[in-house]
């Protein structure tokens, strides 16, 4: 038996690293956009990175783009984001397809009214 010869390198192989990384991941919400083995990306989401934009999705650009122009806002918060979302006309109409713990689900009718309660200080003290 011939012992390794001390220039030569020997390969140590320990447990395959990559595994952990995929299979450690907290999963299960739904808004994963990690890729890993058996996921690939929607027709919806390659189209939009490659700068294909539907209709719906330049809607909401361009609906942002203006709220930051008109109001002087480099960086919306996301209050603000919802606000325009919901003055694009969208409402909870269906349960949510997404595992959120911790959060509850809620629908409401299609015509409900964007804001549930007045934004304006000065309708408040009216109505009292």
């Amino acid at each position: 038996m011939s012992k390794p010869s001390p220039d030569k390198k020997q390969t140590v192989r320990g447990p395959e690293r990559r595994e952990s990384v995929v299979d450690n991941r907290t999963s299960g919400t739904g808004l994963e956009r990690r890729r890993g083995p058996g996921r690939r990306l929607n027709e919806f989401v390659k189209a939009a990175d490659e700068g294909e934009m539907t209709p719906e999705q330049f809607l909401f650009i361009k609906s942002i783009d203006a709220f930051k122009r008109v109001n002087q806002r480099p960086f919306p918060t996301w209050t603000e984001v919802l606000e325009v979302v919901r003055k694009l006309g969208y409402r909870k109409t269906q349960p949510m397809d997404l595992e959120l713990p911790g959060a509850e689900d809620w629908t409401e009718a299609a015509d409900a009214p964007a804001f549930t309660h007045s934004v304006d200080p000065d309708e408040d003290k009216q109505a009292a």
